[in-house]
């Protein structure tokens, strides 16, 4: 008896656990049906013909929403105008890219594929200066790759297999 209490009380303090973290960030996100907890809207979606579901929704909300998949919320933008709107007008807002938490552990958002944000212009600027100051796109670069190959294999063969 004892056992099912405390395991109800778990149960319970996780569900408003799961309630107050979803309504703490909902105050900077765009309007949308209210989520379950730890399911989100997964339910209130139809699996076979999601953009079905989307346009329902986009009638309540409008052509900007939030959906909770899970506990992760997602911005929806329905429609020409909406997305129109947000790459041409907001672009520079809407230039991220999403975070992938293993990628961020292991490579601390460096390297040029996953970095985003300022650091990924500053990596992007100086790469392309990099490649720019090599010779990228005239003739002259291919020259200095067959040098240096030249180079490599004379040295190789200086070696005599050691």
């Amino acid at each position: 008896m004892d056992l099912a209490v405390a395991l109800v009380l778990c149960l319970c303090s996780l569900l408003l656990l799961s309630l107050w973290k979803q309504s703490s960030g909902r105050g900077k996100l765009p309007p949308g049906p209210t989520p379950l907890p730890i399911l989100g809207n997964i339910l209130q979606l139809d699996v076979k013909d999601i953009s079905k579901s989307l346009t329902n929704l986009s009638k309540v909300y409008g052509p900007v929403f939030t959906l909770y998949f899970g506990m992760k919320p997602m911005v929806v933008l329905h429609g020409y105008e909406a997305v129109k709107e947000a790459l041409t007008d907001l672009g520079e807002e809407f230039s991220g890219r999403g975070c992938l938490p293993v990628n961020e552990k292991v490579r601390k958002g460096h390297g040029i594929i996953f970095s985003n944000g300022k650091r990924w212009k500053e990596t992007r600027r100086f790469s392309l200066m990099t490649l720019r100051n090599l010779g990228m796109g005239k003739r002259t670069i291919e020259d200095r790759v067959q040098e240096e190959a030249r180079c490599l294999v004379e040295e190789l063969r200086k070696t005599n297999g050691g």
